[in-house]
């Protein structure tokens, strides 16, 4: 199995991991930390999930169009190409929405803003659960 994809499988299924604990149990927790402590919780928040999923969403990032650009034959073009769809609409979703989001939830707890980030953090959910499953079985595919 060549290198490139263990990683991609490696930075997929760590990420499905990571955004389910953070939907169910992180992002809701947001309400209960109170208007006193909010700012310095939320930034640092931000900074400790940014070392663990920054590395992780480039790796799959990279990987995913390297995929693309070196696709291994027991792959099929339309599985790459799914896959690196997929991770845009991660990265789209994080730069357009989670992260003003997160922004906006910077000065003060806004229970508007908390609640958008909830409901529309559904869609990274979603997207990488199914990128979570489409890696597994490329990997049953090249190991085959």
């Amino acid at each position: 199995m060549p290198l490139v994809f263990l990683v991609h499988l490696g930075a997929t299924l760590l990420m499905v991991g990571v955004i389910w604990v953070v939907q169910v149990v992180h992002y809701p927790l947001f309400a209960g930390v109170g208007a006193e402590g909010w700012s310095a919780y939320e930034a640092a928040h931000q900074s400790r999930i940014t070392f663990v999923v920054g590395p992780l969403m480039v790796a799959e990032l990279v990987t995913a169009v390297w995929l693309v650009l070196d696709r291994p034959a027991a792959l099929p073009v339309g599985a790459v190409v799914a896959g690196a769809i997929l991770v845009g609409v991660v990265w789209t979703s994080t730069a357009f929405v989670q992260v003003p989001l997160h922004t906006a939830l910077g000065g003060a707890f806004d229970a508007d803003a908390h609640g958008r980030l909830v409901a529309t953090n559904w869609v990274r959910t979603l997207a990488w659960t199914a990128r979570g499953g489409l890696v597994l079985w490329m990997t049953s595919r090249l190991a085959a």
